[in-house]
């Protein structure tokens, strides 16, 4: 069993990551800055913000992982990357980082380029290259944290939400896509590759897109 702390924890990524790993049997936090009237039966919930990384790493105290799944929008944007290098510090050295960062930051084809650089809406193009800042940090520090990244397919959340199949591709860097070009995982599917890649580190220090 693994301690798990999950920041933003009832958002549509986080709830299902709280759902799964409650499943599996793990000790899990969820982090929001608000508890919600409907909880998962077997999770621990608190209120915390990145906005307040040493009080956050306090709460956070005895946890082996931590995955982050909010996102830059609304009163965050703009605030999240220094907030989540911040919180991340703050962090005793073995605790391992997750980061759920979003489909622009993945490579159209081996070697590029990045989706966020080929046809992105340009409306969420900022939150896009926020969320890529993230892993821009994690990957500057050599010296830090283990870490995984995992980028989503590009049909990814509470608009699209799907249904459980219990199976998902592992792209590297590039986007998953289908045969007919269509990129696409479900919240449930999504979080089986999280907590596959938390039970069974194959990404260390890497990040990994996922999708049918």
């Amino acid at each position: 069993m693994t301690r798990i702390a999950v920041i933003g924890g009832t958002g549509y990524a986080g709830s299902h990551i709280v759902q799964e790993a409650v499943s599996r049997g793990h000790s899990v936090v969820s982090v929001a800055r608000k508890v919600p009237a409907e909880r998962v039966e077997g999770a621990t919930y608190i209120e915390g913000t990145l906005l307040d990384a040493p009080a956050l790493a306090t709460e956070l105290d005895g946890v082996e992982v931590v995955v982050f799944t909010t996102s830059p929008r609304g009163d965050m944007a703009g605030k999240m990357r220094d907030a989540v290098r911040e919180v991340i510090a703050a962090l005793p050295a073995e605790v391992r980082v997750g980061v759920v960062g979003g489909a622009g930051g993945s490579l159209v084809a081996p070697g590029g380029p990045r989706v966020v650089d080929s046809g992105f809406p340009e409306e969420i193009k900022p939150e896009a290259l926020e969320a890529i800042g993230v892993l821009e940090d994690l990957q500057s520090d050599d010296r830090g944290h283990d870490w995984f990244y995992i980028h989503p397919a590009g049909g990814f959340g509470s608009w699209a939400p799907g249904e459980r199949t219990g199976s998902y591709r592992d792209g590297g860097d590039v986007i998953v896509t289908d045969d007919k070009g269509e990129s696409f995982i479900s919240g449930p599917d999504f979080a089986i590759a999280v907590l596959d890649e938390i039970e069974t580190p194959r990404h260390s220090r890497e990040r990994f897109t996922v999708g049918y």
